[in-house]
This record gives C-alpha cells, structure tokens and sequence, in this order.
C-alpha cells in the first residue's frame, strides 16, 4: 500500500499527546486562506512511500515516542483523502502498541456507502481525530477555504455519534476567524458533540507566507497580525461554554 507523502516530522510535540511521529499527507480539498502548507495542496504528488518504509523510519523513534505516551498523527494536506493507506498504515501501528492521531478538516468526508464505509473501518484503528473546525458560518466558510462546511460539521457529528475521541482545533485569524457571534456559535455547535476530549485555540501566524510566494501565490492575509493573549483567551472561554463534562481532562 503506497501513500502520497509530502513530508515526515519525526518529532513532533504540538499535534496530540506526546511526543508524535507525523505524517504529512500530499492533497487537499481546501484552500484556507491562512495555510502554512500550501505547498501539500496538491493531489497526486508528494513522495511515494510505502507502508513498511514509515514503519520502518518510525521503529528507530520509538523509543522516544512510547515512553512520553506519545504515537503517530497522519496530517496534511487532507489524510482522509488517502484512507485505503491509512488504514494500512493504523493496522501495523496497532501491532506495535502504537497510539494513532489523524489531523483532519473533514473537508472531504461524504455519505456514499464507499466512503463511509472505508472510513468506520480506518476508525477502528484510530485512537484520537484532530478536528481542524475553520468557521461555523457557512459564507464565511466559503471565503476562507473555498468550499462549504456543511458535510465538515456533519463529519464532527458522524465522529460523536460513534464516540470517537476528538480534539476540536480553531485557528484564530483576527478580523477573519474571532467575531464573538461566530466564536458563540462556535461554542454552541461543539456543545452538541459528546466526544471532545480537549479544545484547543491555535493562534494565526505568519510562518507560511514564504511558500505562498515560493509556489507563485499572492498571500491574502498580509495585512493580519497574530492575536493577543487576551483574544485567545476571549476565543477559549466562547468555545468551551457549552462543552460537555463528562470528557474534559
């Protein structure tokens, strides 16, 4: 089973618990304006690696990763776009006693039977969903990614429905992302969910500029700075007002 990879971080300690092998998976449905990974966009590119190869490159960091409660998060670009390879990849983790984390916008997530099918057999052997939600406002969705957001909260009530384990992820973009009616409903819609272990607010920057330009893009959030500590603090009150107790940590 081969998957398109556009690069590997063998290190990681911001996407899930512990020390984290991650994935960065080639292709995406979404075009987020604050991207800091335009360059894994597009779909069918990246590096072929097979599923023996990463495992084999993972089994040298192990050790590291294992005794800090740590595992392997397949990130993107959009993993679930690639889910045959993944599944692959979760069943030898799994062999191994390894925790896996998927990061994902459900961007791509659908009904048809294939799909879903697919995708109940890779959550089988999945331990955690990183759950990037952009924007709970529809039009404000399509401005900032491309595509609408419907099928994307459907995909979080598809994952609390089968009590999968989420972390919800908002990246705060100051004037784009922060509106206290958004962040409200924001807030609301995630108290409908019965998963959510952790939510977390992840404060825009600018660290992806340098590839927008690389890749010949005109970056559409120059004028933007990084929120404040209050702000964030402001956003994390608003999302957490409605969430449900029972799985706080």
């Amino acid at each position: 089973m081969i998957g398109n990879i556009h690069s590997i971080e063998t290190l990681g300690t911001v996407d899930g618990p512990g020390i984290r092998y991650v994935i960065f998976t080639q292709g995406c449905l979404l075009r987020c304006q604050f991207c800091h990974n335009a360059d894994t966009w597009e779909i069918g590119s990246g590096k072929q690696m097979t599923v023996s190869e990463i495992m084999d490159d993972l089994s040298s960091y192990l050790p590291f990763i294992q005794a800090s409660g740590g595992g392997i998060t397949v990130s993107g670009g959009e993993p679930l776009l690639q889910i045959p390879f993944l599944t692959e990849l979760f069943k030898a983790c799994k062999k191994k006693g390894i925790h896996t984390t998927i990061d994902s916008s459900g961007g791509c997530f659908s009904h048809s039977k294939l799909f879903v099918e697919q995708l109940e057999e890779l959550l089988q052997y999945t331990d955690l969903v990183l759950l990037d939600l952009k924007h709970i406002n529809r039009k404000k969705h399509i401005q900032l990614t491309g595509i609408a957001n419907d099928h994307i909260l459907e995909f979080a009530k598809f994952l609390s429905d089968r009590k999968v384990p989420i972390w919800v992820r908002h990246v705060l973009v100051p004037t784009v992302t922060d509106e206290p009616e958004d962040l409200e409903k924001l807030g609301e819609f995630i108290g409908t969910l019965e998963n959510v272990q952790k939510i977390e607010i992840l404060p825009y920057h600018k660290l992806g500029v340098y590839k927008w330009e690389a890749l010949g893009h005109e970056y559409p959030l120059k004028h933007v700075e990084p929120p404040t500590e209050e702000k964030v603090e402001f956003a994390y009150q608003m999302l957490t007002a409605h969430w449900r107790t029972p799985l706080k940590h």
